[in-house]
């Protein structure tokens, strides 16, 4: 598939689009808020450009693409503070980003997309880019700690903290992994989980 993209087969290329631009679009998401498809935009415009000089297989280039995405993002976050301080969030700069656990991304998974991205994006940001690049891009920990410039077990870290974060937020709010409310002292529902 991305030999084909590299050929210049449409039909590749629309393949590969269409499997990592929604993962894409939802990190790019928590990183710039309602500028994602903006910044997603400008990502794929260099994908594009660059695209004969990638050298992978598929989880390569989701890797290769993310990063492109993520240096944008940072240059648009930049070009953004520089403009108007008083226009990004507090939390948006100084949040770190989570990584993937199977409890929290059960809970992920039940919840509503921009639920979860309102979620993630009030953890920490190495906490938030973790869980995004592991949980919602699909990356391995190796690739997604080149996207972020840290070691792979950084990233293990990092996505299991705000994973652990994301559930116990989740079981504070009474829903379970399943995304269920869990059931209260009167017997009603299911028995909690333990």
């Amino acid at each position: 598939m991305v030999v084909g993209a590299q050929r210049g087969d449409e039909a590749a290329f629309r393949l590969i689009y269409r499997t990592v631009q929604p993962g894409l679009l939802r990190y790019l998401r928590v990183l710039v808020g309602d500028d994602a498809e903006d910044v997603a935009s400008e990502a794929w415009l260099q994908i594009a450009r660059d695209l004969a000089s990638f050298r992978g297989d598929l989880d390569g280039f989701r890797g290769w693409a993310a990063t492109i995405a993520r240096h944008r993002a940072l240059d648009h976050l930049r070009r953004r503070t520089r403009r108007q301080r008083n226009d990004i969030p507090v939390e948006m700069v100084t949040t770190e980003l989570a990584a993937p656990d199977d409890t929290a991304g059960g809970a992920l998974e039940a919840m509503s997309t921009e639920a979860a991205l309102r979620l993630i994006a009030g953890l920490p940001m190495d906490q938030a880019e973790a869980v995004l690049l592991r949980v919602v891009m699909g990356l391995d920990a190796k690739t997604a700690g080149r996207v972020l410039g840290k070691r792979a077990g950084a990233v293990r870290i990092a996505a299991h903290r705000g994973l652990r974060r994301l559930a116990e937020q989740l079981a504070e709010q009474g829903i379970t992994d399943a995304g269920r409310p869990e059931a209260g002292e009167h017997g009603r529902g299911d028995s909690p989980r333990r």
